[in-house]
């Protein structure tokens, strides 16, 4: 997965408005000059998300699909495209289908990386379970807190996780720092991943009309400390001034709501594919 200066990293929900239509966008996205395109897996939970994709993803789900049926979806746009592709899920669909299993299958069919939005480093590599440093929706100690941290993380020690004994040997990890990570938390992050790290705009969820956080370029030279691994930035990038922005402290600049959101509206367009090339191309993507 090429993750190189000036990358554009568009998001779109698998199955939404439905999964030919999916398809269709991930190739027009292609033809844009996206670098690498983040293919979201529906999820009835999906607490890092807003009400725009988690509307994509109700939606998403209402039509039945498999975890299969996305894969399926990979490997014939791979047969298109060389873009890279990733994608962004939760932990209980990527459990249910079988850790091994999909590694393999998913890579077999093209896709080049993940990203699990609710996979915290320590659950990943083992060791330390706390998730102090990675407060909100991409972490899960807000989620724990209320049933005891102290019980649920002593509790939770004494039962055999199912990263203990496995890893991604041929999908690349991309996991999200926060802009309140402390440095050991960067760390074990950029320790965990292999693809690009994530870095969030700001906490909270997907989508939120937000300024570009002052302190990211302080984070991302922190992230440098650690990895050499490229950065992309997300959650909150809506327009192209926002872009560039990014691009001036890091490789890549994600942008999902704003594409989801435009797909909601055009969905019963004849060339809902072509129409969000030019959402992208007129709106989003910067042209030098």
């Amino acid at each position: 997965m090429k993750l190189g200066k000036r990358s554009f990293i568009p998001f779109v929900t698998a199955g939404h408005p439905d999964l030919e239509s999916t398809e269709k966008i991930v190739l027009a996205l292609a033809q844009t000059g996206a670098s690498v395109i983040e293919v979201g897996i529906p999820f009835s939970d999906p607490v890092a998300d807003g009400p725009t994709i988690q509307l994509s993803s109700f939606v998403a789900l209402s039509h039945g699909y498999r975890f299969s049926d996305y894969i399926q979806m990979i490997e014939r746009v791979r047969s298109e495209t060389d873009v890279g592709l990733i994608f962004m899920t939760y932990l209980n669909p990527v459990l249910n289908y079988g850790l091994e299993k999909l590694d393999r299958e998913a890579a077999a069919a093209g896709l080049d990386g993940i990203l699990i939005s609710d996979l915290t480093p320590e659950e990943y590599l083992g060791g330390d379970t706390t998730t102090d440093g990675l407060k909100g929706p991409q972490g899960r100690s807000e989620d724990l807190e209320p049933l005891g941290a102290e019980t649920s993380r002593s509790f939770g020690s004494e039962l055999p996780g199912p990263f203990d004994s496995f890893a991604f040997q041929r999908l690349e990890t991309v996991f999200l720092v926060a802009p309140t990570s402390t440095e050991d938390r960067v760390r074990r992050i950029c320790d965990a991943s292999t693809g690009f790290i994530y870095l969030v705009a700001r906490t909270g969820v997907t989508g939120k009309q937000t300024q570009i956080d002052r302190s990211l370029p302080a984070v991302v030279g922190q992230i440098r400390k650690f990895t050499d691994l490229p950065v992309a930035v997300g959650f909150g990038i809506r327009s192209k001034s926002d872009v560039e922005q990014v691009w001036e402290f890091a490789e890549g600049a994600v942008v999902g709501s704003a594409i989801v959101d435009f797909i909601e509206r055009n969905k019963e367009c004849i060339d809902l594919a072509g129409r969000v090339a030019g959402f992208v191309n007129d709106t989003l993507l910067p042209r030098f």
